[in-house]
């Protein structure tokens, strides 16, 4: 195993994925992800259960050796009263302290970001923020994948004869 890339644990299928951030793969290149658990009141994870929630603006920041979820939206939740909570406010994300230095000097690095790839439930009902540590694609670097996977498709077509010669 290279000793630049550490490898990626499989994500397990029996968790309760909630939201997933698609555009994360696409637009930048995972180097390294960990698992984190949220801060959430109430109504948020009565929201969540429900599975509503959306990532796809969100990222994470590190202040004062802290980790804050910022852009997520968890919708208010409809049964509740004025108890409810503000959709787009930050939330604290729980990591040991040694991985949020680790990640703090990762950070620090030019082009590297925490963007959260998925919000799940865990199997012991514990709500989870897979995050990961990024690097920022160029367009020419989405363009060279896109025209590689075409390219694979390409021959895969070939191959089980679907396509034309």
């Amino acid at each position: 195993m290279d000793k630049g890339k550490k490898k990626e644990k499989p994500v397990d299928p029996d968790l309760k994925v909630v939201a997933r951030n698609r555009r994360a793969r696409h637009d930048y290149n995972v180097e390294e992800t960990v698992e984190a658990g949220i801060v959430l009141v109430g109504t948020e994870v009565k929201s969540l259960r429900g599975g509503q929630a959306s990532i796809r603006q969100a990222y994470a920041r590190i202040d004062k050796d802290e980790v804050w979820l910022l852009g997520a939206h968890i919708p208010e939740y409809g049964a509740a009263s004025w108890t409810n909570h503000d959709p787009d406010r930050r939330r604290k994300l729980l990591l040991h302290r040694r991985q949020i230095k680790k990640l703090a000097r990762a950070v620090q690095i030019a082009g590297r970001t925490l963007v959260p790839l998925q919000v799940h439930f865990n199997d012991r009902g514990v709500a989870k923020v897979l995050l990961a540590l990024a690097v920022g694609k160029k367009r020419h670097d989405k363009r060279d994948r896109e025209s590689q996977r075409d390219a694979e498709r390409e021959i895969s077509r070939t191959i089980r004869g679907d396509g034309a010669p």
